[in-house]
């Protein structure tokens, strides 16, 4: 299996452009890269997106010889509207750049992720401000092993007061053979000045079709507490609890 078919699997896998940044190695030559995709439900660091229903989802990216790349991805969501009556905001889109370098055997890779729902009002539900989020972050892959750190120099999707949130990210790409990969991750998301900062897990198994073209199922579980900080007020959904997503995705 090719670096591209692993890529892409790893970001059916996690169902999100924040994992996109932890790719490996440049390509030869710049090159413009576009994915579609639709999942069964859209998860982020294990909480529910989308209150369990499926997402769209597509982005298109940018990569440079010398390292340095750009990109957007977007979803559909949810998790905005269902937060209160006067809360709008369906879609969520992700833009990035960074720059990749490799020493010693090692790839790094530093980059800013904009997390931007366009004309969202969640600042109108009790407590909250507006969901908009802004992080730099920083990864390094050695073998199959990928740890990466994000920092939220805003506050954190729509936690009030939550400027310094961190998110701590550990994950392995297994090459299984005849087209098969075998993700495991584990992440601790700490919400400053906030009790609900949590941790959460997953293990995804993927499967390249081939011609662009790859398919994957998750299972995901948080240690978020199963309070109203993760329950829908309209749909009192649970957005934190257990959930198996499937997927699938066209690249070109």
């Amino acid at each position: 299996m090719n670096i591209k078919s692993k890529l892409l699997l790893a970001l059916l896998a996690t169902s999100s452009a924040a994992f996109a940044q932890t790719a490996p190695a440049a390509p030869e030559v710049p090159e413009i890269t576009y994915n579609v995709g639709v999942v069964s439900q859209y998860r982020y660091r294990g909480i529910a997106q989308t209150k369990g229903d499926a997402a769209l989802q597509g982005g298109v990216d940018y990569a440079n010889a010398n390292g340095f790349y750009l990109g957007a991805w977007g979803s559909t969501i949810k998790w905005i509207k269902d937060a209160g009556s006067n809360a709008k905001g369906p879609v969520e889109l992700d833009l990035y750049g960074g720059y990749k370098f490799e020493a010693a055997g090692v790839a790094y890779d530093v980059g800013y992720l904009r997390y931007e729902y366009a004309n969202n009002t969640y600042n109108k539900v009790s407590g909250a401000v507006n969901a908009n989020t802004d992080e730099v972050y920083g990864a390094a892959t050695y073998g199959v092993v990928t740890a990466k750190y994000s920092y939220a120099f805003s506050d954190l999707f729509g936690t009030a007061n939550s400027k310094g949130s961190e998110y701590f990210d550990l994950s392995a790409n297994l090459d299984l053979g005849n087209g098969y990969t075998l993700t495991p991750h584990a992440g601790r998301q700490v919400i400053k000045n906030s009790p609900n900062s949590y941790s959460d897990f997953a293990l995804t198994v993927g499967k390249d079709l081939g011609d662009g073209l790859s398919v994957s199922v998750a299972a995901i579980s948080t240690t978020a507490k199963k309070n109203t900080f993760y329950t829908s007020t309209a749909t009192s959904y649970g957005t934190a609890k257990n959930a198996v997503v499937v997927g699938v995705k066209y690249a070109f």
